[in-house]
Formats: C-alpha cells, structure tokens, sequence
C-alpha cells in the first residue's frame, strides 16, 4: 500500500462531555512536514491518535490516498510510524530485543540490517543490549524514535519528539526528520517548541480548543 497524501474531513471527537476535536479539515502531504502547535488541552494528540487509527473519530472520516481507515485499516497501520507520550517498548526486553520484535510483527525484510541502520541514525547502539528500564529517559526516546522508522513508514507522527532529549540528540532528530521529508515520507509533528517548528517544518497548523486556528499575524 502507498498514498500521497492523508486527508482529515469533519473530524470531531467526543469524550464525554470534551469535544476535543470540532469538525477539523487538514491535509498532510508526502515530502512535507507539518507542524500541530497550540495549548494543552488543544486536540494536539487526539488529532494523532485519530491519524495513526488508534483512535476512531466520533464524526468525520481519513483518507490515505485513495484508502478508508474504516475499510483499510490494518494494511493503512503497516505504513505508519508513531511516537507517542508512550514509548511502546518493554522495559524487561533490551533495546535490540524491542525492535526485534518490532520488526517481526511488521515483516520488516533484512530486519537486522534495518536494526544497525536506526541504531546509527539515533546512535544507540552503545546501549542497544541493556533492558529498556536501565535506560535514560532521552535514551527511551532515541530508542523509541528508532522503533518509529524501522518500518519506513509512508506516514511518521511524532508527538513531542524532543522530550528527554539533548541538544545533541535533538539535532540528530532535526537531520532524520529532513532525511524523511527527503524520503518522500509524510511527516506529522506535535511540539510546544516554536522555534523547532519554525526551522524544520513546511506547514503549521494551530489548533486551539479542538479546532482549527487560523491567525493571519502568525508566521
């Protein structure tokens, strides 16, 4: 499966009482980052968890190119890379192990090649044989970000990458990001830091309050 271009339309979320998505229009193409800004609370990641289909709207529908996540979901969830506030990784396993069987569930072809290639990409490789709960809050991050692009996902989200991260590191995460764009992959990130979405992102979308925000003054 592969698609150009993910389409959001009507997109509302209801959690009880909280509307935390209203009616959201957004489109997201392949070579292009976007940025999702705005307050807490705003709909940043239910927005995410809508795309990568973890969650499913109350109202509205996304399309993946040409393909329904209502009718297409699991062959849509093979082609999506995610970080999310959780890393997804098992604290007993090593960091090797982890992405082991990341790779097995998603059939991810000369596996221990594509290993040694993310490894590198977020150097964790001087870590790579401890359990996950030796680890540093930033070398969870690194690792998770790792997991995220083993794949090669046609879609990457990525919800406040930089968290627990170095300077170093989020430098590395701003080179991966260009390579990605570079790639043609279609690039969504959630960040409270202006400045990195001012420096690495093509588009920028501001929610606030579940919806859509448009500020003409805004860069």
């Amino acid at each position: 499966m592969d698609f150009d271009v993910v389409k959001a339309t009507g997109l509302t979320k209801v959690f009880g009482a909280t509307r935390a998505l209203i009616n959201v229009d957004v489109e997201f193409r392949s070579g292009t980052v976007t940025s999702i800004e705005g307050p807490n609370g705003a709909g940043k990641s239910t927005l995410v968890n809508v795309l990568s289909l973890i969650t499913r709207p109350s109202r509205g529908e996304v399309f993946y190119g040409t393909h329904s996540s209502t009718s297409d979901a699991m062959e849509i969830r093979a082609r999506i890379g995610l970080l999310s506030h959780s890393a997804m990784l098992y604290p007993d396993l090593t960091g090797r192990e982890n992405l082991r069987l990341f790779g097995e569930l998603y059939e991810v072809p000369d596996l221990e090649t594509r290993i040694a290639h993310v490894a590198s990409r977020f150097e964790t490789a001087g870590f790579m044989d401890r359990p996950l709960r030796t680890y540093s809050r930033g070398q969870s991050q690194r690792l998770a970000l790792s997991r995220a692009l083993l794949h090669a996902p046609r879609l990457l989200l990525l919800d406040e990458p930089t968290t627990g991260l170095d300077e170093a590191s989020v430098a590395r995460l701003v080179d991966v990001v260009e390579e990605e764009k570079e790639r043609g992959a279609i690039v969504v990130l959630v960040t409270h830091d202006h400045d990195l979405a001012k420096r690495i992102a093509n588009e920028r979308v501001h929610l606030l309050r579940g919806r859509i925000h448009v500020d003409e003054a805004r860069p």
